[in-house]
């Protein structure tokens, strides 16, 4: 079987992971790299479908896109990547400090 390699959609900047993110993932015996490598390829995970067509707006608008993955029974996990393309950043929820709100979303407040 001949696999074929699927193309980034976004360019990821610099990868950073809170060390919530990464004890958490541990414990859950994921990695970060998976959910990083879900969130280039587009799928956002466990996203309403308003986020996640504003996901695919964002592709083109150059605006901040954020994917949510549920880990097990309760972990959480965003990964954010900045408008720019500059950063992507793996969290969990506890270690966002920015606007609630995703139209006021800066993905620099973290």
């Amino acid at each position: 079987m001949v696999r074929r390699a699927v193309s980034r959609l976004f360019e990821l900047g610099r990868l950073e992971f809170t060390p919530g993110a990464i004890q958490a993932l541990a414990a859950a015996g994921t990695s970060p790299w998976v959910l990083v490598e879900r969130h280039v390829h587009g799928d956002w995970g466990d996203v309403t479908d308003h986020e996640a067509s504003a996901n695919v707006l964002a592709l083109v608008g150059r605006q901040c896109l954020m994917s949510a993955y549920n880990v097990g029974d309760s972990l959480r996990v965003w990964v954010f990547t900045e408008a720019d393309r500059s950063r992507t950043t793996v969290m969990l929820p506890e270690d966002y400090d920015g606007p609630a709100d995703r139209e006021d979303w800066t993905c620099t407040t973290w």
